[in-house]
């Protein structure tokens, strides 16, 4: 699917939301590919990684599962659901619950359908033996997720929460500034606000360059930011007797946020810097080294977006740090000032000549 046409009403009531099923779906689709797209995904893939193929090695169902659905074109529809739009609940887990269970209630018929598509396959007969006549296919996929979830996703929930809504803040603050074209310019590959209706929605052509655009009339558009550099489009279609109907009211896309790529060792600020200038100042002056943007900083630091910009402004005033553009980013540095702010000794520490023995000879 090339481009989506998008009619104002449907523009106006779209929203960015956060779904812990698509972080796992994320989650297993780099465990899919076995590489990772940065440092801190490569460390999360060395430790996943092992247990989840002993994992599948003992479950064949769940192996052949995941090879078909995860296709090189399509994922298999049932797998990814289009998330509701209500407001995300609090505790992580019960929401996941409530997405899984739309997966997990899918009729047989339709995952074998949806298979067969995610494969390129005419009909479901070209399915994997382990899949023939399995009657349960829908459960099975919901336990490997629920599975990817316990083991690999919600032990680092809360860091990957924080890293999703401060991407979800600052698009919409980009989305205030500079409109649509601005908010969802990077979301995937290819990507970008056509201007009046029209959305491209990534770099792939169209199956059929002449294809009208998908109308979205009515409907509810959906972003979901996950934190896996992975993406795709979903887009509810009510299932009948076994078969797909024509798209229903609800579409999203699925995007890597921003704001993952961060030094996740990074220390907190000296004790008497933060005395001077406040322990968030402080820790966000020790936090621009590399440059960062606001996004990652409030992932960082776990502080609300609005704070974040009113350290930096002070910090930029006090000649402490700068900000300069990077395409479509806003990136924060430090300054040379900033620099001996954070490399002084502290109180009572002796620096080189001080005691006699590091002074220069003669002295």
């Amino acid at each position: 699917m090339g481009r989506w046409r998008v009619d104002a009403d449907t523009l106006a009531g779209s929203r960015f939301v956060l779904s812990p099923l698509a972080e796992t779906v994320a989650a297993l689709k780099t465990l899919h590919g076995g590489t990772g797209a940065h440092p801190g995904e490569r460390r999360w893939l060395a430790a996943a990684l092992p247990r989840y193929r002993e994992r599948l090695a003992a479950d064949p169902v769940a192996a052949a599962l995941v090879r078909t659905a995860l296709g090189p074109r399509w994922n298999a529809t049932f797998l990814t659901p289009t998330p509701g739009a209500a407001a995300p609940m609090p505790d992580g887990a019960a929401l996941f619950a409530r997405e899984l269970a739309e997966v997990r209630a899918t009729p047989p018929a339709v995952v074998r359908a949806d298979l067969a598509e995610a494969l390129g396959a005419a009909d479901e007969s070209a399915l994997p033996s382990p899949l023939l006549g399995h009657q349960d296919l829908a459960g099975h996929a919901a336990e490997l997720l629920s599975w990817v979830w316990t083991e690999t996703v919600a032990p680092d929930w809360p860091r990957r929460r924080r890293i999703i809504e401060a991407d979800i803040l600052a698009r919409t603050a980009r989305l205030g500034t500079g409109g649509w074209a601005e908010a969802l310019g990077d979301l995937r590959p290819g990507m970008r606000w056509l201007g009046g209706d029209g959305l491209r929605t990534g770099a792939e052509p169209a199956a059929d360059p002449a294809a009208e655009p998908r109308e979205l009339t009515a409907a509810e558009l959906l972003f979901v930011p996950v934190t896996p550099g992975r993406s795709w489009l979903c887009w509810d279609m009510p299932a009948v007797d076994g078969r797909r109907l024509r798209p229903g009211r609800r579409y999203a896309v699925v995007y890597p946020c921003s704001g993952v790529l961060v030094d996740e060792d990074t220390r907190p600020a000296p004790e008497a810097l933060a005395a001077l200038l406040g322990r968030g100042r402080a820790d966000l002056l020790a936090l621009l080294d590399p440059p960062k943007t606001t996004s990652q900083l409030v992932a960082l630091t776990g502080l609300p977006l609005g704070s974040v910009g009113r350290h930096l402004r002070i910090l930029r005033e006090a000649g402490l740090a700068l900000r300069r553009r990077a395409g479509r980013s806003v990136l924060y540095h430090r300054t040379a000032a900033g620099q001996v702010l954070l490399d002084a000794p502290p109180p009572g520490a002796q620096t080189p000549g001080t005691d006699g023995s590091a002074g220069p000879a003669g002295s």
